[in-house]
C-alpha cells in the first residue's frame, strides 16, 4: 500500500513499510524513511507507485482550469474527493485526487484552505480583488524590468528624476522604483551614489554632497518665505564717530566695526559697534521664526546658506557710507598701560566710514609695520590704537588662563582661507595671529565676556559659552558647553563669554542681544521685561536646537572642505606633494588642509615632514589613497607650530570661539587625528573664535570645525 500524505505543508507519496496504532512508517521515493501519522494521510492507493503518482499530479495540477475549477466548487465547504467527482465526472483516480490536491492548495486566491484536504471557494468579490493585485503585480514587475534595464544602460527612467534624492538618502522601499534601483545596483555591483551620478541622476560629487545636507536640514528649501522687512528705527541717536569694520573681501553680513576718539590726558575711547537686527526683530515674529529655524548662516567653500534673508540683511549690515543702528560698547582706556577705567553700552545710529578687507591690508598691517609705523593704509592711526589695546587684552587673558591651571595658547599655526570661483578653487595659506585678526578677535572676546556679564549684573538669563569646571575626567572638565547663565570659560581665559557679536550670522547672538538691548533701555527692570525671563524653558530649548544644527553644519562644512582639497589635487595635478605628521598615523598636507591616515606607516615624531605619492582619491566618499616617499626632515619649525606640544595629561583643552564676526576665513585648522583641517570659508569666519583645542589631544580646533572626515 501506498500513501499520499500532508508532512509541514509539503506533499509526499511513499510506500507503507509498518503500521503501529495510529503510525505509519513509510518509505519515500529517496530512500528516506518516514513516520507518517493516520491524520495526515489524505489517499491510500495501490497503484500507481508513489514516485510516478507525485509526477503525474504535478502535471494534472498544472493542467486544471482554476477559474472553472472555482465555479465548480459552489459557495459551501467541500473537501477534495467530492470536489474531484464534480470536476472529473466520476470518482477520482488516485494522482486526479492528489492533483486535484495539489491544484487547491497552490491557489490561496481562489480556495480557502479550512482543514485537512477540505477547501472553501473564494467569495466572488474577494477573488476579483486578489486577481486585480495579481495582474498589479504582474505589471509592476514588467515595468521595475524595465526601469533595471535603463539604469544598466546608465539611463535615469523618467519616473526617477523627480526621486532622485529621495532614492539615494530616504527610500521607499516598498515602492518599485527603489526595487529597480537596488536591484541595478546589485546587477552593476555599484554604490546607489555612484549609479545615480552614473545615470545623471545628480550632476557632480559636490552637488550630491550639497543635495545630501539639503535634503535632511533644509528639506523645504533654502528659499525664504515671505516676511515683512522692518524699516530702520528712526529715533537712534547718531554717533559722533567714523566707524570702520576689517573683514574678508567675500563678507557681505557685515555684523562688527569699531571707532577710535582720542580724549586727551592719556585717555583714549575705543568703540566695538555690532549691528542691531534685535531692533527690528521681534521674538516670535515672522523673521524669528526663519531665524530659529536656521540656527545659523551655514557655510560652504564659495557659497553660503544665510541665516536671514538678503534684504534683511541689507537694511542692517555696516555697509561703507552708511549710518546703520548698531549696539555700541564704548571703553575708555587709559593708554599710559591700557587699563580699562570705564565702559558703557550704547544703542544708536553708527555713521560707517570704510569697509576695510583682509585682502588688501594684511601685507601692510604686520608687526613690523606697526611697530615702525611704517606703511599707507586707512584709518592707519586708529589700526595703530587698537593693536596696542589688543595685545594687552591678549596677555591678561593669557595670565587669566595660567591661573585656571592651562598653558598659554598656540598661536603660531597655519590657517587656510578657501575661495571658489566657477568651480576652480583657490586654498590659501594664512598665519594665524596676524594683528588685524588679534585686532577683531581680542575686541570681539572682550564685547562677548562684558555683555555676558552685564546681562549676569542685570539678573536676566542669556546664551553662555563656558568651559572648564564640569565634573568627570579632564576631557569632560574641558567640554565647551552651551549655559543660560554666567560661567567661565577657561580656555579664552574669561570669567563669563556670551555670543553677542554675529546677531546676523548666529541665532544665539541675536537672542542675547535682545535680552542685553533690555538691559540698555530698561536698567534694574530689565529682569521683568527680557524677552526671556530667568529659567524661561524656551531658553534651553533654543540652546539644544543650536547645537543640533551648528554641528549638522559643522559636518557639512568639514566635508565640502574636504571635497575641494580633493578638486585642488586634480585641478593642480598634485602628484607628490608635502606633508607633517600630526599624530600616529595621521598626517596633513602642508599646501592645503587635507587630512590622510595612513595605516601602518612607520612610527614619526609629530611635526616630522614628509614627501607624500597621492595614489588615487574619491570625490564622492571623501577618501584618499597615498603612500610615503621619503622622509624630508625629522621635525620642522613650522610641524612643531601647528601642534599643542602639551602632554596628553596636562594639555589644555581651549575652546577656539570664532564668532564668525569678521568673515576672515581664518578659522583655526583642526589637528585632531579623526578630523580636518576645517576653517570658516567663504570667509565669515570670526576671530573671537580663535582657541578650541581637543580635550584629548591638546590639539586646537574651531568651534565651527568639530567634525572627523576620516
Amino acid at each position: 500500500m501506498n500513501l499520499f500524505f500532508e508532512e509541514s505543508g509539503d506533499f509526499k507519496a511513499g510506500s507503507v513499510m509498518s503500521q503501529t496504532g495510529e503510525a505509519y512508517q513509510v518509505e519515500l521515493a529517496s530512500g528516506k524513511r518516514s513516520k507518517v501519522r493516520v491524520k495526515d494521510v489524505l489517499l491510500q492507493f495501490a497503484s500507481p507507485d508513489a514516485s510516478s503518482l507525485l509526477v503525474q499530479a504535478k502535471t494534472l495540477a498544472a493542467e486544471i482550469d482554476l477559474e472553472f475549477l472555482w465555479e465548480v466548487a459552489g459557495e459551501e465547504e467541500f473537501g477534495f474527493a467530492e470536489l474531484g467527482t464534480e470536476y472529473f465526472g466520476h470518482a477520482p483516480k488516485p494522482e486526479e485526487a492528489a492533483g486535484l490536491i495539489l491544484a487547491l492548495h497552490g491557489a490561496p486566491v481562489y480556495f480557502y484552505k479550512k482543514g485537512r484536504g477540505r477547501y472553501k471557494a473564494a467569495p466572488e468579490a474577494s477573488l476579483k480583488a486578489a486577481l486585480a493585485g495579481i495582474e498589479k503585480k504582474k505589471q509592476q514587475a514588467i515595468i521595475q524590468a524595465g526601469y533595471v534595464e535603463e539604469l544598466k544602460q546608465h539611463r535615469l527612467p523618467d519616473a526617477f528624476k523627480s526621486l532622485a534624492l529621495q532614492l539615494l538618502f530616504k527610500p521607499e522601499k516598498n515602492g518599485i522604483e527603489y526595487k529597480a534601483f537596488a536591484e541595478a545596483c546589485d546587477a552593476l555591483q555599484m554604490s546607489p551614489q555612484r549609479l545615480m551620478l552614473a545615470c545623471g541622476g545628480v550632476k557632480s560629487a559636490k552637488d550630491l554632497h550639497f543635495s545630501k545636507f539639503l535634503f535632511e536640514n533644509f528639506p523645504k528649501g533654502i528659499g525664504f518665505p515671505p516676511a515683512p522687512i522692518p524699516s530702520l528705527p528712526a529715533d537712534l541717536p547718531e554717533a559722533d564717530v567714523q566707524a570702520f569694520s576689517i573683514d574678508d573681501v567675500t563678507t557681505t553680513e557685515i555684523d562688527d566695526a569699531f571707532s577710535v576718539v582720542m580724549l586727551g590726558n592719556d585717555q583714549i575711547r575705543i568703540g566695538i559697534h555690532i549691528a542691531a537686527p534685535a531692533l527690528g526683530i521681534q521674538r516670535n515674529d515672522a523673521l524669528d521664526m526663519i531665524a530659529r529655524s536656521r540656527m545659523s548662516t551655514v557655510y560652504m567653500p564659495g557659497d553660503k546658506i544665510t541665516m536671514l534673508p538678503d534684504a534683511l540683511v541689507e537694511t542692517y549690515t555696516l555697509g561703507e557710507g552708511q549710518t546703520r543702528p548698531a549696539l555700541s560698547l564704548y571703553v575708555t582706556l587709559n593708554t599710559s598701560d591700557w587699563s580699562v577705567i570705564s565702559t558703557e553700552t550704547k544703542l544708536e545710529a553708527i555713521p560707517m566710514a570704510s569697509n576695510l578687507r583682509h585682502n588688501d591690508l594684511d601685507a601692510l598691517v604686520t608687526e613690523e609695520n606697526l611697530a615702525n609705523d611704517a606703511g599707507e593704509y586707512p584709518h592707519k592711526a586708529e589700526i595703530a590704537q587698537i593693536w596696542q589695546w589688543a595685545q594687552v587684552l591678549e596677555k591678561g587673558r593669557m595670565a587669566k588662563r595660567e591661573g585656571f591651571g592651562l598653558k598659554p595658547e598656540q598661536t603660531n599655526r597655519v590657517d587656510f582661507n578657501f575661495y571658489v570661483e566657477d568651480d576652480v578653487v583657490s586654498i590659501v595659506r594664512r598665519k594665524r595671529g596676524a594683528p588685524l585678526d588679534k585686532m577683531v578677535a581680542e575686541l570681539m572676546i572682550f564685547a562677548n565676556s562684558t555683555w555676558g556679564k552685564f546681562m549676569a549684573d542685570h539678573g536676566i538669563p542669556g546664551i553662555y559659552r563656558a568651559q572648564g569646571g564640569g565634573s568627570g575626567g579632564w576631557a569632560a572638565k574641558m567640554q565647551v558647553r552651551m549655559v543660560t547663565h554666567a560661567a567661565p570659560h577657561q580656555g579664552l581665559g574669561v570669567d563669563q563669554y556670551a555670543w553677542s557679536t554675529s546677531p546676523l550670522r548666529r541665532y544665539t547672538d541675536l537672542v542675547n542681544q535682545w535680552q542685553i538691548i533690555a538691559c540698555v533701555q530698561h536698567g534694574v527692570t530689565a529682569p521683568l521685561v527680557a524677552p526671556f525671563k530667568p529659567k524661561d524653558a524656551d531658553l534651553f530649548a533654543i540652546v539644544s536646537g543650536f547645537d543640533a544644527a551648528y554641528a549638522a553644519y559643522a559636518d557639512f562644512q568639514n566635508n565640502m572642505e574636504r571635497y575641494w582639497c580633493l578638486r585642488w589635487l586634480g585641478q593642480e595635478n598634485a602628484r607628490q606633494v608635502e606633508a607633517v605628521v600630526l599624530k600616529d598615523e595621521v598626517l596633513r598636507l602642508v599646501d592645503i588642509p587635507l587630512i590622510i591616515r595612513l595605516p601602518g606607516m612607520p612610527q614619526m615624531a609629530r611635526g616630522a615632514q614628509v614627501k607624500l605619492d597621492i595614489l588615487r582619491w574619491d570625490e564622492v566618499d571623501l577618501s584618499v589613497e597615498a603612500r610615503i616617499l621619503e622622509m624630508l626632515s625629522s621635525v620642522t619649525d613650522e610641524g612643531l607650530g601647528e601642534m599643542d606640544e602639551s602632554d596628553d595629561d596636562t594639555a589644555a583643552a581651549v575652546d577656539t570661539e570664532v564668532d564668525a564676526d569678521t568673515e576672515t576665513q581664518t578659522a583655526p585648522e583642526n589637528e585632531s587625528p579623526d578630523q580636518s583641517g576645517s576653517i570658516d570659508n567663504n570667509a565669515d569666519t570670526s576671530e573671537d573664535q580663535k582657541l578650541e583645542a581637543d580635550t584629548a589631544t591638546g590639539d586646537v580646533k574651531s568651534d565651527s570645525d568639530l567634525v572627523a572626515d576620516n
